[in-house]
C-alpha cells in the first residue's frame, strides 16, 4: 500500500532492529564486517533463527565452519535451525588425506565452476527468503585478481537478490585483507569491533540503502542467548503526555521549603557529604508516591542493596512493603560491568514496561564509573532529557567530598542538568554536629531562600524551623546572629 515503505525483514535482534528502524529492507544485500570474535556469525543465527520462527525458507551457505558445528553453537545459545537448509562448501576431511593437488589449473579456475553450479542449483530449489553467506572472505581465494573478484560478486549479489532473497554476508576485515570492494557491492555495511583491553564489543551501521538509521556506536553483548545491541539512546525520539503537577515528599516542612514539592518530570539534584542523608531524602519522595500507587525506581551504585533496606525501615520508611506492593524497586548495580548504553535499557524498560514514574539513581559517581571515554555529562544529559521526555521525574545523589568547609553545589559541571538543587549540609553547632536543609535551585517555582536543621529519627525525617539566628551556614561552621540566642 502506497506511503507505508519498503518491507522490513526483522534481524532477530531487537535492539539492531530498533538501530535500523523495524530491521533490513527486503530483497537488499548486507555486508557484516569484523575482526574474530566480534559476533558476525552469531548476527547470522539470530537472522536465519527468526526466519525458521517465522516459516521462511532460508539458507546458510558456509564456507567457513562445517554444518554440524554451526549448528551446535546455534543450539548452544538457544537458537533452533532445525528448519534451515545448509549449503556446507567448506573442505572435507578427505580433502587433506587425498593431497588434491592441481598441476595445469589453479585451484580458483578449478573450484570456482562447481561452486558456483552447487550456490545456483540450491538457490533454484529451495527459493529462500533469507540467505546467510558465512564468509565472502573465502569467496576471494577463488578468483585470479580483485576485478574478476569484483565482478564475481556483484553478479553473485544480484543473482540472489532477483529471486527475492534478502542476504546477509559475513567478512574478516583486517589491515592485509581490506573489504572495501564489498562494502561499496553491498546496500548496508554493519561494523563489529571488538576492544579487547576494555573488553567492549560495539557496532555501528556505516551505510543502509533507502532508509534512515540511528547513527554512532552501539554496545554489543555476547552472552549464553546469543548477541544483544543497546542501542545509543536519543532522548528526542522519545515522548509522553502527563502533567506538569507538584509531587509532595510528605513532610510539610520540606513541603513548605520548595513552595509545594518538586514537579513531575524535572531532574532534582540531592548533593551533600556522606552520611548526610541524601538517599534518604529521595526516598521520602518515593515513600509518598507508593501511596499514590505510583512505581519508583531506585539505582544503587554504591550501597548494598540490603544494608539500604535495612537502614530505611528503621527510619519509617516502609521498603519491603513498597517492594511486595510493587510500588518501589531497588537495583544494585555494578558500574564495572555495565555500559551506558545497557543501563539506559533498564531504565527504558523501567519506565515504559513498568511504568516507573519516579526514577533515582544513588549516585552520579558510581554511575560515573560506567562511562569510558569521559563522557559523563553527556550520557547523563540523554539519560535525564529521556525521562523528563516520558514525564518521570528524576532525582541524582551527588557525593561532595568535603564535609564542612567551602561548599560547592556538585563539581562535576552537572548544575545546568538539574531543575532543582536541594543541598544538604552537616554544620558544627557548640561543638555539636547538626544537618542543615536549604534549596539553590528551582526553575518552576520559587522556594525558601532560608535554611532548616534536618534530622533523620526513627519516626522518619524531621525538618525544624528556618534558621534565622545563624549565619555562615555554608561555611559548616556557623555561628548565632545575637549572644541572647546562643544562651537559650
Amino acid at each position: 500500500m502506497e506511503g507505508q515503505g519498503p518491507q522490513r525483514v526483522l534481524t532477530g535482534v531487537s535492539g539492531l532492529d530498533e538501530i535500523l528502524q523495524n530491521g533490513f529492507i527486503s530483497g537488499q544485500a548486507y555486508l557484516t564486517r569484523g575482526g574474530t570474535g566480534t559476533g558476525k556469525t552469531t548476527l547470522g543465527m539470530h537472522y536465519l533463527g527468526t526466519g525458521v520462527a517465522q516459516q521462511e525458507p532460508t539458507l546458510l551457505i558456509t564456507l567457513g565452519e562445517p554444518e554440524q558445528r554451526l549448528r551446535r553453537n546455534a543450539a548452544n545459545i538457544g537458537i533452533d535451525l532445525e528448519g534451515i537448509s545448509v549449503l556446507d562448501l567448506t573442505p572435507s576431511k578427505e580433502y587433506f588425506a587425498e593431497n588434491l593437488t592441481y598441476d595445469i589449473f589453479s585451484p580458483a579456475d578449478v573450484e570456482r565452476e562447481p561452486t558456483t553450479q552447487k550456490i545456483m542449483a540450491e538457490v533454484k530449489r529451495i527459493q529462500p527468503q533469507r540467505v546467510f553467506i558465512d564468509s565472502m572472505t573465502q569467496f576471494r581465494y577463488l578468483a585470479t585478481d580483485n576485478f574478476q573478484f569484483h565482478q564475481q560478486v556483484l553478479s553473485f549479489i544480484r543473482f540472489l537478490t532477483d529471486q527475492g532473497c534478502t542476504v546477509l554476508l559475513t567478512s574478516e576485515s583486517t589491515a592485509t585483507n581490506a573489504d572495501d570492494d564489498l562494502q561499496f557491492l553491498c546496500d548496508g555495511v554493519i561494523d563489529l569491533a571488538y576492544n579487547r583491553s576494555e573488553d567492549l564489543r560495539t557496532l555501528e551501521i556505516i551505510k543502509f540503502r533507502g532508509s534512515d538509521f540511528r547513527g554512532g556506536t552501539h554496545v554489543v553483548r555476547l552472552t549464553h542467548v546469543g548477541m544483544s545491541v543497546f542501542p545509543r539512546l536519543r532522548p528526542e525520539s522519545f515522548g509522553n503526555e502527563f502533567v506538569s503537577e507538584s509531587i509532595s515528599s510528605g513532610v510539610p516542612e520540606i513541603d513548605e521549603l520548595l513552595h509545594g514539592g518538586i514537579e513531575r518530570g524535572t531532574v532534582t539534584v540531592v548533593t551533600g557529604s556522606t552520611g548526610v542523608g541524601k538517599t534518604t531524602f529521595g526516598l521520602q519522595f518515593m515513600k509518598e508516591a507508593a501511596g499514590r500507587g505510583e512505581r519508583s525506581v531506585v539505582y544503587s551504585f554504591e550501597e548494598n542493596k540490603e544494608t539500604m533496606l535495612h537502614r530505611c525501615e528503621g527510619v519509617n520508611i516502609p521498603v519491603a512493603a513498597m517492594l511486595e506492593q510493587d510500588t518501589l524497586s531497588v537495583v544494585q548495580v555494578e558500574a564495572l560491568l555495565l555500559s551506558p548504553d545497557e543501563f539506559a535499557q533498564q531504565v527504558r524498560q523501567e519506565v515504559e514496561q513498568n511504568q516507573a514514574r519516579i526514577v533515582m539513581i544513588d549516585s552520579i559517581s558510581g554511575y560515573q564509573l560506567s562511562i569510558r571515554g569521559g563522557e559523563l555529562i553527556k550520557r547523563l544529559h540523554a539519560l535525564c532529557r529521556y525521562l523528563q521526555n516520558m514525564g518521570v521525574t528524576v532525582i541524582l545523589v551527588n557525593e561532595t567530598e568535603t564535609i564542612t568547609g567551602e561548599f560547592k553545589a556538585t563539581g562535576m559541571g552537572i548544575s545546568y542538568l538539574a531543575d532543582n538543587i536541594i543541598f544538604l549540609r552537616h554544620l558544627e553547632v557548640r561543638s555539636e554536629l547538626h544537618k542543615a536543609i536549604g534549596v539553590l535551585k528551582k526553575r518552576l517555582s520559587g522556594f525558601e531562600n532560608t535554611l532548616r536543621e534536618f534530622e533523620i529519627t526513627r519516626y522518619g525525617l524531621k525538618v525544624g524551623p528556618p534558621l534565622t539566628n545563624l549565619r555562615r551556614i555554608l561555611s559548616g561552621i556557623p555561628d548565632w546572629t545575637d549572644e541572647s540566642t546562643q544562651e537559650r
